[in-house]
């Protein structure tokens, strides 16, 4: 048995992980707020708000180029561009 494989799995990959969860646990504790809810600052929620419709636009811009019978070359760069703006959504911080 390799020693990685002994004992609980890591639920966190990081001690800065970790961290933030036990502090956004202390934040909720005692309110009405679920304990797995994720709390965004205002300037966090319009940022996530504004990565998404720049992902839909994107999905959008390929979607209209499927259609009109784009060249292979144009459809290759709005696709890795969507992908691109996929991975930036994904980030919450």
């Amino acid at each position: 048995m390799v020693d990685s494989e002994r004992g609980r799995r890591r639920k966190y990959c990081k001690r800065s992980c970790r961290q933030r969860a036990y502090e956004q646990r202390t934040l909720v504790e005692g309110t009405s707020i679920p304990a797995d809810a994720i709390i965004l600052s205002p300037a966090e929620a319009e940022d996530l708000g504004d990565r998404m419709y720049l992902l839909r636009c994107a999905a959008e811009d390929l979607s209209t180029a499927i259609g009109e019978r784009a060249d292979q070359e144009s459809l290759t760069r709005l696709a890795e561009e969507l992908l691109t703006l996929a991975h930036e959504a994904e980030r919450l911080r």
